[in-house]
C-alpha cells in the first residue's frame, strides 16, 4: 500500500489532532495521504470529497464512531478498498481498533498482517405516483418509521411480489447483518453473523402480537407501501439520510455492493460480542 485516505469525525477534537498525527506519521513513512475534504483546512495534504476518494487510496482510513464509518462505507460501495477503522465513539462494533492503538495496528495492517471481510450495503429507492423521488444506500440499516407524530402507521411489506403483511407499528427496521447489532436489536430482533447473506425484518412495537422479526435472502427485493399516515412519515438510512414520506408512497429495497472492513488477525466476531454486549465469559 502506497497511498492511504483519511477521514475523522467532524467537529471532534480528538478525532482531528489524531489525524494530523497519523498524516504525519504515514509520510515519514514515505506513504502518500489523501484526507477527506473534512479535513482540508486543518491538513495540509491533497484533499478529495468523500464520494471521490476512493479511487484515489488503496486503504481508508476512519477516525471516529461507527457513525463516521458508515458514513465513509456509504461512499465505498463496491469500491475494494478496505476500510479501517480507529474508534472514538461509544459502542464500536465497526470501528473495533481503539485509538490508543492506532500505530501498532497500522505497523501490522501495512506489513499485510491483517484480514477483510466483505459487508453487503442496500439499495434504497423511494416512489411517488411512479417516479423515483430519492434514492441512497444504506450499510446498516433502512428504517421506516412515524416522524414526529404520537400515532402508529400503517404499511405493506412484499417480498418476491409477494404480501408479507399488513402492520400498523411505529415503524419497520430493514437491517443488513452488520446493523442487526444496531438498532434492529434494540426493536427485538436476532444478532446475525456477517458470513450470512440475509436481511433482517424488525417491527417496530407492532400492534399485534403474533408479528416478530424474520429473516429473509439478502438476494430478495423487498417493497415497502405506506397504506395510512396521520402525518408525514420518515425513511432513515443508517439514521443519517432521512426522507419524509407521504401516503401512497413505495420504497424498493434490494441488496447493493458490498463494503470491505480491515480487521487484524486474531479478531473474532463472537470476541467482539462479548466485549460489546457484556455477555459472560469474557476474557
Amino acid at each position: 500500500m502506497q497511498t492511504i485516505g483519511i477521514i475523522a469525525k467532524q467537529a471532534d477534537p480528538r478525532a482531528m489532532k489524531a489525524a494530523c498525527e497519523l498524516t504525519t506519521w504515514l509520510q515519514q513513512q514515505g506513504l502518500d495521504v489523501f484526507v477527506a475534504d473534512s479535513l482540508a483546512n486543518c491538513i495540509e495534504v491533497p484533499a478529495k470529497p468523500l464520494d471521490e476518494i476512493a479511487s484515489h487510496v488503496e486503504l481508508m482510513v476512519v477516525l471516529g464512531g461507527d457513525g463516521t464509518l458508515l458514513q465513509t462505507g456509504r461512499c465505498f460501495v463496491d469500491a475494494d478498498v478496505p476500510i479501517l477503522g480507529i474508534n472514538l465513539g461509544r459502542l464500536g462494533f465497526l470501528t473495533d481498533t481503539p485509538l490508543s492503538n492506532m500505530f501498532d495496528v497500522m505497523k501490522d495492517v501495512l506489513a499485510g498482517q491483517f484480514k477483510v471481510k466483505k459487508h453487503f450495503a442496500l439499495q434504497v429507492d423511494v416512489q411517488r405516483d411512479g417516479q423515483t423521488i430519492s434514492s441512497g444506500v444504506a450499510m446498516n440499516d433502512v428504517v421506516l418509521q412515524r416522524n414526529d407524530h404520537p400515532r402508529m402507521i400503517e404499511f405493506e411489506m412484499y417480498a418476491r411480489q409477494q404480501l408479507v403483511f399488513r402492520l400498523r407499528a411505529d415503524g419497520l427496521v430493514l437491517a443488513t447483518p452488520a446493523g442487526s447489532t444496531a438498532y434492529a436489536l434494540s426493536a427485538g430482533g436476532a444478532i446475525v453473523h456477517p458470513e450470512i447473506q440475509a436481511i433482517s425484518v424488525v417491527p417496530i412495537c407492532p400492534h399485534t402480537v403474533s408479528n416478530r422479526p424474520i429473516i429473509l435472502p439478502a438476494y430478495d427485493e423487498i417493497q415497502l407501501k405506506l397504506i395510512d399516515s396521520p402525518a408525514p412519515a420518515a425513511l432513515n438510512l443508517d439514521g443519517q439520510v432521512h426522507s419524509t414520506l407521504n401516503m401512497g408512497d413505495d420504497i424498493h429495497i434490494k441488496r447493493a455492493g458490498d463494503i470491505t472492513l480491515v480487521y487484524l488477525e486474531h479478531w473474532h466476531y463472537f470476541d467482539v460480542l462479548r466485549n460489546k454486549l457484556g455477555w459472560a465469559g469474557q476474557q
